[in-house]
């Protein structure tokens, strides 16, 4: 924690839009510093956006209402991708985490937006007691306790998530596939990334399972620009459909020459792809009709969650999508996990912080009932699946007008 009169230097070099807690910090008031790392360059960086102003906007909320009585949340923004990997660098990774840690300020953390910048911050965290909550990181390695030395070696989970992993995203979406696209062919793509691995290897395993024969499995350089080789070996193999496990550095080069090769073939990927950089980047008529999967429930369309759409619209001029949603319930987490342990008249601690996360109920959250087993893992697992439609009529940039959602994949 530090003072407010601190709080001016400790904010200095931070982006306005991630700077809170400062103007409206009471003099009385401590300030707890929350670290957000996440991809902001790059390839993904639209999204991180979208999806971090989820974080600062409830803490903001949290400010406002005085929610903590005698603190305030000071968010500090730290971007995890470079400008020469053209997304996130487990190496800036590593470095965030290493910066988070050394500020004894800092009590928790909410990112990363990426599966291999988390297993690059995870040992780096546990090793310092630093929770972190990820919106969107969801390769299962880094909460398996089978991979427990590697990724929390001081022991207890710091690992947090508000998604569920691609431990379900793949083999829920190779059900999905199987059973409602009724696929009996397959040609599997990944981007050698850790995220992008992982899932295609979930998926790889259950859509065998499911009887569906893979026809072949590559491996894309996300650096590369010319994927024309690779597309045309599938098309002469002709399997009813491609699956894309990565992100957008890969898929947006994907996309748009798949489109030029394979056109009227059934395409799909994880979360990874859905995204408004995917609509930036490669555009209608390429995008049009893929399907991509978000690791949790799909709540944007409902109702309920209106209010908070509305509002956020009006304080950063997009609509949020279903990991801005994610993010801000991960920050009420936070808030909350705060409030119990000054309810108990202590100063809030990292060690304190963590535990009272690791215990937090929130029964009634945007996404339902939230609470983490013993690993960190969210309790309810449920995986929405999207196909691009396009909708003229509205922002073709814009992920809430043009990923229609069409149900719940099957749980495997």
């Amino acid at each position: 924690m530090i003072s407010r009169r601190s709080t001016f230097k400790a904010a200095a070099g931070i982006a306005a839009a991630a700077t809170i807690g400062v103007q409206s910090a009471r003099a009385e008031d401590k300030v707890i510093k929350i670290g957000f790392s996440m991809s902001f360059t790059g390839a993904d960086a639209e999204n991180a956006l979208r999806v971090s102003q989820g974080g600062v906007f409830a803490f903001e909320e949290a400010n406002a209402n005085k929610a903590v009585k005698g603190y305030q949340f000071l968010v500090e923004k730290l971007d995890d991708a470079t400008a020469t990997a053209g997304q996130y660098d487990p190496a800036q990774a590593a470095t965030n985490a290493r910066k988070m840690v050394s500020d004894k300020a800092i009590m928790a953390a909410l990112g990363p937006q990426m599966s291999g910048a988390g297993k690059a911050m995870s040992p780096i965290l546990s090793a310092g007691g630093l929770a972190t909550i990820t919106p969107s990181s969801t390769n299962p390695d880094i909460t398996d306790p089978k991979f427990a030395a590697q990724y929390r070696p001081a022991g207890k989970p710091i690992y947090f998530r508000t998604v569920a992993t691609d431990a379900y995203q793949g083999p829920n979406m190779a059900n999905y596939m199987a059973d409602t696209l009724k696929i009996k062919s397959v040609y599997i793509l990944d981007d050698s990334g850790a995220y992008g691995v992982g899932l295609a290897d979930a998926f790889q395993g259950q859509v065998e399972k499911k009887g569906v024969k893979v026809l072949g499995r590559d491996r894309l350089d996300p650096k590369a620009a010319d994927y024309a080789t690779i597309l045309t070996k599938i098309k002469s193999l002709a399997p009813d459909a491609l699956y894309y496990g990565g992100v957008g550095q890969a898929g947006v080069k994907l996309a748009k020459q798949a489109y030029d090769i394979i056109p009227t073939m059934i395409k799909a990927g994880g979360d990874g792809m859905q995204s408004a950089d995917l609509l930036k980047g490669a555009g209608f008529p390429a995008v049009e009709g893929w399907y991509a999967t978000v690791a949790s429930p799909h709540v944007i369309e409902d109702p309920k969650t209106k209010d908070f759409s509305d509002k956020y619209f009006a304080r950063f001029k997009m609509r949020p999508d279903d990991y801005t949603v994610t993010c801000y319930v991960g920050a009420q987490v936070i808030i909350e996990a705060v409030r119990a342990v000054t309810a108990t008249g202590k100063a809030p601690t990292r060690e304190a912080v963590r535990d009272a996360i690791q215990t937090v109920s929130l029964p009634n959250s945007l996404l339902g009932p939230i609470s983490f087993d013993g690993n960190g893992d969210l309790k309810d697992k449920i995986i929405s699946v999207f196909q691009i439609k396009k909708d003229a009529t509205k922002s073709l940039e814009d992920p809430d007008a043009q990923f229609k959602y069409v149900g719940v994949a099957p749980m495997a």
